[in-house]
């Protein structure tokens, strides 16, 4: 067996094919300009400028400064602010500040954007970013309304820093200063309730809502509306008026459930008034309304336990702009049911390009109180990282963090539950197996799971076999195997159904990290446990891996680079880097922070984390680099179920049979060698030259085929269809004299292929439907030698049953290649030759 090892150099002199750099998940690509991560609350002043609080950003947005959809300016760096409340007034920003600082605010000055003052409002101090102590902020009028909820307390705080009172409150929240500043309200989330003050602390009206609400932010319109985010399962805003007397409800804001509502959109749906999660609420005197989203998801330290989602809507209620970013850092895989529209996070769905992309949220935390992705006491840094596999239209997403040693199973039931992942089956401690993944996991694309299960030196496949009546997969006993000492220790792994490719990292003993030595193995199933393939990584501390169709891709810890290998020959074929304006981070952050997905058309798109610019990269990368029309190619001979007459025949030389060509092309497909055009797939063309390309090798390869004949040749249907199972298009010769019906097909140059890679066997078949009777066809094979096989078949016409369609095929002499096939006939009148199923298998040629 040919065993290659090749070695990544340092600088690599040309790169194969062309890609786009693309992105979902922030509303700006940039690092300059992006959208600070997980907005936790908002202040919006009154020209329209917007202030967010996170509790972290790794680029220094901190707190995030908008206006008018874009943004405009950052202040906090990374870390100072913990998120939990905002206010303002015309000249300064106060924010909760994290620990070491909690329990304090911060002071920030409006137009130098630096930290000015600091000042302790709360004694508790958790000594932990877990809990928030400052929950509500609210400026006017000089003073500052805090509130403290370990201390169950409203104090009151000049904005100088200096104390001036403060008041009972049982675990104060949200605060609003009503206009005129004589009364304050205060939310108090955890029992549905509104409680007024006047500014000097004497209790006064009380709103009591529905059991279910949880009033999580606070404004007050200049119309003196109270208007209360809701985040119980209303999901909406509730506006009281009538404050000063008897406080009514008068109306409500967003759809009543919010993104869960399947009123006017799916279950999980996001968009135009579907609010995830109210925290924030604001108004300019231009009367536009701003809502501040944080959907669903929690983590151990709070800070990233949500999206940023901001919305703008005009005084007429109309959605003008969003702004979104992730909680911190993710992965989304691009989704097959959708050939790659969609992508699907742990705790997302993204669409489109270019963009936010925000489509869904795939958490109900009402239906599904446990779902680990809202587990604030998970140790994991949030479940943002998505694999997912599409069966039998059944998707199942895998979710885990950025360093996992556990994973999380999910399925979908459109009928009851929309966009909203069903949790399923955990593998790892505490669930399948009962012990730290730490040798690699894998989701493949039939749906089975690969584990290699911390100091068990074997890799565990557990097949799927099914899903149940409400679409939870089913999984079957593991098959164990012993980890080839080749690779161990194990640090990774993926698999192939589609080619029986078994893809493994190894060598290094830090678990998180992947080893330089990475190991291709054709046929693992079949039982092969000798690497076809040693790929040696040169470049320092490769941190995640993915494969799709014949290519490895690897992202590293501290470059942005992303390595791509051919599978087949192991060689490093390019590097994806950011090539436009789209910032691609500082490097890959997660061990599962790679993804990648072979689409319809050849080309692929592999998703990268970017934590820096709080976003998804896209690589949109085709491997051959063609722009131009190219027709795709099918591991099936004749699949429209012709009833066949053999022209050719295996006992004639360099000639086959259907049956035999049918079995070795399905093969050679399989080896990324070849394949058949049947003219089927939708946007399939030929060149203007013309020329048939035919896409092969999983959209790595082209093989153009030259087409000579006496008018433009089309591909087009023929109707009535021919054949049992009917024929949506073929190649249609064309109707002119001289020569009707004449073509000749010239092999050309393999695009991507491998060194003297050239085309051994060619078949094709004449259909019948429009020939007359006693139409006489030949058809000539050259070879490289010059040689020829030639045979003439009579064909006559049947309209109702192919039993008249004709097979020709041919196999070059042992050393050689196929250089044409002609195809020449006796016909006096046009559109009689129709061709379907042109077949190909290459081989290497010296």
């Amino acid at each position: 067996m040919f065993l290659a090892v090749w070695m990544l150099t340092a600088a690599i002199s040309h790169g194969q094919g062309t890609y786009v750099t693309d992105w979902v998940g922030n509303t700006d690509p940039t690092n300059a300009n992006h959208v600070g991560n997980c907005a936790r609350s908002m202040w919006v002043a009154p020209e329209g400028v917007v202030y967010t609080s996170s509790m972290w950003d790794e680029n220094g947005r901190n707190i995030g400064i908008y206006q008018n959809g874009a943004t405009i300016g950052a202040m906090g760096g990374t870390n100072a602010s913990q998120g939990s409340a905002i206010g303002g007034d015309s000249t300064s920003i106060f924010t909760a500040l994290e620990n070491p600082y909690s329990g304090y605010v911060g002071r920030y000055n409006r137009i130098s954007k630096a930290q000015d003052l600091k000042f302790q409002v709360s004694t508790t101090d958790p000594a932990t970013s877990i809990i928030d102590v400052i929950t509500g902020i609210a400026d006017y009028n000089g003073e500052v309304y805090i509130s403290d909820f370990p201390g169950n307390r409203i104090q009151v705080y000049t904005t100088a820093g200096v104390f001036e009172r403060g008041w009972t409150v049982t675990q104060p929240g949200a605060i609003a200063v009503e206009p005129g500043g004589a009364n304050i309200w205060v939310a108090e989330q955890s029992t549905g309730t509104l409680r007024r003050y006047s500014s000097t602390g004497v209790a006064g009206t009380v709103i009591q809502m529905a059991s279910t609400s949880r009033p999580s932010a606070l404004y007050i319109s200049s119309g003196a509306q109270l208007w209360v985010g809701d985040q119980g399962p209303d999901m909406n805003i509730k506006i009281y008026g009538n404050l000063n007397t008897t406080p009514v409800l008068s109306s409500t804001y967003g759809v009543t459930g919010g993104y869960l509502s399947s009123s006017g959109g799916t279950i999980g749906q996001t968009g135009s008034k579907r609010f995830t999660r109210v925290v924030g609420i604001g108004g300019d005197t231009s009367g536009n309304v701003y809502v501040l989203n944080n959907p669903w998801g929690g983590t151990w330290d709070l800070g990233r336990n949500g999206k940023t989602d901001i919305h703008c809507y005009n005084n007429a209620g109309t959605l003008t702009w969003t702004l979104q970013a992730l909680n911190f850092e993710g992965v989304a895989m691009p989704d097959p049911g959708t050939n790659g529209t969609d992508l699907y996070s742990g705790e997302s769905i993204f669409t489109g390009s270019g963009g936010g992309g925000s489509k869904a949220n795939t958490i109900n935390p009402f239906k599904y109180p446990t779902d680990q992705r809202i587990n604030t006491a998970d140790g994991d840094r949030g479940f943002n990282f998505g694999q997912l596999a599409y069966v039998s239209s059944h998707r199942i997403l895998v979710a885990c963090g950025q360093n996992p040693d556990i994973f999380f199973t999910y399925y979908f039931n459109a009928a009851t539950d929309g966009y909203v992942a069903i949790p399923g089956v955990t593998f790892g401690l505490g669930g399948t197996g009962n012990t730290r993944i730490r040798n690699g996991f894998c989701l493949d694309s039939n749906g089975n799971v690969w584990t290699g299960f911390d100091k068990t030196n074997a890799i565990q496949e557990y097949p799927l076999t099914g899903f149940n009546a409400n679409g939870s997969p089913i999984w079957g006993t593991a098959v164990s195997t012993p980890t080839p000492a080749t690779i161990a220790p194990l640090n990774r792994m993926a698999y192939l159904p589609a080619t029986d490719t078994m893809v493994l990292d190894g060598g290094s003993t830090t678990w998180s990290v992947l080893g330089n030595r990475i190991e291709v193995y054709n046929g693992w199933i079949a039982g092969n446990r000798t690497p076809n393939q040693v790929i040696t990584l040169s470049r320092a501390q490769g941190k995640a891996m993915a494969v799709a169709g014949m290519y490895l891709f690897v992202g590293y810890y501290a470059i942005p680079n992303v390595d791509v290998f051919n599978l087949s020959t192991g060689a490093l074929v390019t590097t994806l880097v950011s090539n436009n304006t789209v910032f691609a981070g500082n490097d890959t952050d997660s061990m599962y922070g790679v993804r990648a997905y072979l689409k319809s058309d050849g080309t692929y798109m592999v998703t990268k984390d970017d934590y820096n610019g709080s976003k998804v990269v896209i690589y949109r990368w085709n491997p051959t680099g063609n722009t131009g029309p190219t027709c795709h190619t099918t591991n099936v001979l004749d699949s429209n179920g012709h009833t066949l007459i053999q022209a050719t025949s295996t006992s004639n030389a360099n000639q086959t049979d259907q049956s035999t060509f049918a079995t070795n092309v399905a093969a050679a497909y399989s080896s990324n060698m070849g394949g058949v055009v049947s003219f089927d797939v939708s946007g399939d063309a030929l060149t203007t030259a013309p020329a048939l390309v035919a896409s092969y090798g999983s959209g790595s390869k082209l093989l153009s085929m030259g087409l000579t004949a006496s008018s433009a040749l089309d591909i087009s249907p023929l109707a009535p269809p021919s054949g049992t199972a009917g024929v949506t298009n073929c190649l249609t010769a064309p109707d002119a004299d001289p020569n009707m019906g004449d073509v000749t097909f010239t092999m050309g140059a393999i695009t991507g292929g491998q060194t003297n890679e050239k085309v051994t066997s060619f078949s094709f078949t004449f259909l019948t439907e429009t020939v007359l009777n006693g139409l006489t066809v030949t058809a000539t094979a050259t070879f490289s030698d010059n040689s020829t096989s030639v045979v003439t078949r009579t064909v006559n016409r049947d309209t109702t049953n192919p039993t008249q369609d004709t097979f020709y095929g041919f196999v070059a002499p042992s050393g050689k290649s196929i250089t044409s096939v002609s195809i020449v006939s006796n016909t006096t009148r046009g559109e009689t030759t129709h061709i379907d199923d042109v077949g190909f298998i290459t081989s290497i040629v010296p």
